[in-house]
C-alpha cells in the first residue's frame, strides 16, 4: 500500500513538474515573441513591408530608386509567398547579408548593410516573432523587374564586397552604457544612416558607424535635403526624445519620409531607448554651434509684418496664408506649430522640402503620447508657381534666415511630382 502511494505521489509530482515546465516554456515563448515584435518596431519593418488595404507585412510597397522601382516582398510566414520555409539561419542571412535561401541577392533598398550589426539575441527574437506572431498572408506583391544591367542581381555580390561589412557592432570605448545602447540602435536596427549618411557614386552609404565623421552627416533623399544628425546643436536631448516619440517638439514638426518612421517605429520605443538615441546623437558632435539669431534682422521682419505696410508679395502671402499659425515672429507655437526662423527645412541648400510642404501640406502622425493629429493645409490649388516661389523666398530670407531665393521653375518641378 505504501509503495502504491509513493508511486502515485511520484507520478503526480512528475505531472505537476511537466505542467509547470510547459507553462514556463509557454511564458518564455510569449515573452520572446513580444520582444521580437518590439525589435520589428525598432527595425521599422512595417514601413516598407505593409501598405494600406493589404495584410500586415505582405509587401508590395513601390520604392522609387535611381535604378528603377523596387517592390517590397511578403515577409509573413506564408510558405508559398512569404518566408514560412526559412530556417533561422536563412532568415538571418536575408536580413543581415541580403542573401535569400536560393542565393538570390537583395537590392540595398533593404537596409541590410545596417542590419548586419543586429546581434544574435535580437535576431532570434525577430525570427520568433515573424514565425509565431505574424499572420501568414498569401498576398503576392509585384515582382521587381529592373532594366539591364541592374536586373543582374548576381552583380550585388561585388557591390556587397566593396561597400558592406560583416563586422558586428563595435561599442564606443569610453562611452557610457546609455550612449552605446543608442549607438547600437542607430547603427543597426534604426538604420538611420540609410537616409542621413551621404551616398557615394555606387549609391552606397559612405560610412556605416560612428568611427567615420561622414556617418549621419546628412544627404539627399528623393530631392529632399536630409539634415545631419551629428550633435543636433539646435535641439536639447529632451527635444530629440519628444520629436521621436510624438513627431513634434518645441521647435519642429515632422514632415516627409520621417513621418512614417515616427508613426511606425520610434513612437513605439521605450523612454530608455529614446533617451539612449538622443544621448548618442549628442555624443557624436561634429556640427558647429548654432549662431545666435540676429536681433536686428528678426526685429525688422517682425515689425514690418506687424505694421503690414509696404509689403512685398512674399510678405503679403505670408500674412494671408501662414501668419495665423507661425505668427509674425516666425516662432510658431511650441509643440503645435513649428518655428520657421532658423528651421533646417527652411534654410536647406535645396528648397525642395519647403516647396513640397507649401504645396502639399503636412500632417503629424497620431502617436500614443500625442494622439491629436495636426495638419497644415497644402496651397497647390490656391497659389501659383510664382506666388509659392515668392512666399518661399520670403520665408528663407526673413527673420535670421539667410537661404537662397526660390524660382517659379523650381516650384513647377516639385508640383509635377505631386500625386
Amino acid at each position: 500500500m505504501k509503495m502504491m502511494k509513493l508511486k502515485s505521489f511520484l507520478i503526480a509530482s512528475a505531472v505537476l513538474f511537466s505542467a509547470g515546465y510547459a507553462l514556463t516554456a509557454q511564458a518564455d515563448d510569449a515573452a520572446l515573441v513580444k520582444q521580437g515584435e518590439y525589435i520589428s518596431r525598432l527595425g521599422d519593418c512595417s514601413a516598407c513591408h505593409t501598405i494600406p488595404g493589404k495584410p500586415e507585412f505582405s509587401g508590395g510597397l513601390a520604392i522609387e530608386s535611381n535604378l528603377g522601382t523596387i517592390y517590397s516582398t511578403n515577409i509573413t510566414p506564408d510558405k508559398d509567398h512569404g518566408i514560412g520555409n526559412y530556417n533561422e539561419q536563412q532568415f538571418s542571412d536575408a536580413v543581415r547579408k541580403g542573401v535569400l535561401p536560393d542565393g538570390t541577392r537583395l537590392y540595398p533598398a533593404m537596409p541590410y548593410p545596417d542590419y548586419a550589426k543586429i546581434n544574435d539575441q535580437d535576431m532570434h527574437a525577430l525570427y520568433t516573432w515573424f514565425m509565431q506572431g505574424v499572420k501568414p498572408s498569401a498576398e503576392a506583391p509585384p515582382e521587381t523587374d529592373l532594366s539591364f544591367p541592374f536586373s543582374q542581381r548576381w552583380g550585388m555580390r561585388f557591390w556587397n564586397w566593396a561597400f558592406t561589412s560583416d563586422k558586428p557592432f563595435q561599442p564606443i570605448g569610453g562611452a557610457s552604457a546609455e550612449v552605446n545602447r543608442g549607438a547600437y540602435l542607430v547603427e543597426s536596427l534604426g538604420h538611420c544612416g540609410s537616409c542621413h549618411t551621404p551616398r557615394g557614386l555606387g549609391m552606397n552609404e559612405k560610412a556605416l558607424d560612428s568611427s567615420d565623421s561622414k556617418f549621419l552627416a546628412g544627404g539627399s533623399l528623393n530631392g529632399w535635403e536630409v539634415p545631419s544628425l551629428r550633435g543636433l546643436p539646435k535641439w536639447t536631448e529632451q527635444e530629440t526624445v519628444d520629436y521621436l516619440a510624438t513627431g513634434r517638439n518645441d521647435k519642429a514638426a515632422v514632415g516627409g519620409e520621417m513621418t512614417s518612421v515616427i508613426e511606425h517605429s520610434s513612437s513605439y520605443m521605450t523612454d530608455a531607448d529614446l533617451k539612449a538615441i538622443a544621448a548618442y546623437l549628442k555624443f557624436l558632435g561634429g556640427n558647429p554651434p548654432v549662431p545666435a539669431a540676429e536681433d536686428k534682422a528678426v526685429s525688422a521682419t517682425e515689425a514690418k509684418l506687424t505694421t503690414a505696410k509696404n509689403l512685398s508679395t512674399g510678405e503679403r502671402l505670408y500674412l494671408d496664408n501662414c501668419g495665423a499659425c507661425h505668427f509674425v515672429t516666425g516662432k510658431g507655437a511650441p509643440g503645435v506649430f513649428p518655428q520657421l526662423d532658423q528651421a533646417t527645412i527652411v534654410n536647406a541648400g535645396d528648397p525642395t522640402g519647403l516647396i513640397h510642404t507649401i504645396l502639399a501640406g503636412a500632417q503629424q502622425p497620431s502617436t500614443a503620447k500625442a494622439p491629436s493629429t495636426l495638419a497644415m493645409p497644402g496651397f497647390r490649388s490656391r497659389l501659383s508657381d510664382d506666388e509659392v516661389a515668392q512666399l518661399a523666398t520670403f520665408i528663407r530670407q526673413g527673420w535670421s534666415n539667410k537661404a537662397s531665393a526660390v524660382t517659379a521653375d523650381q516650384v513647377a518641378k516639385v508640383r509635377k511630382t505631386l500625386k
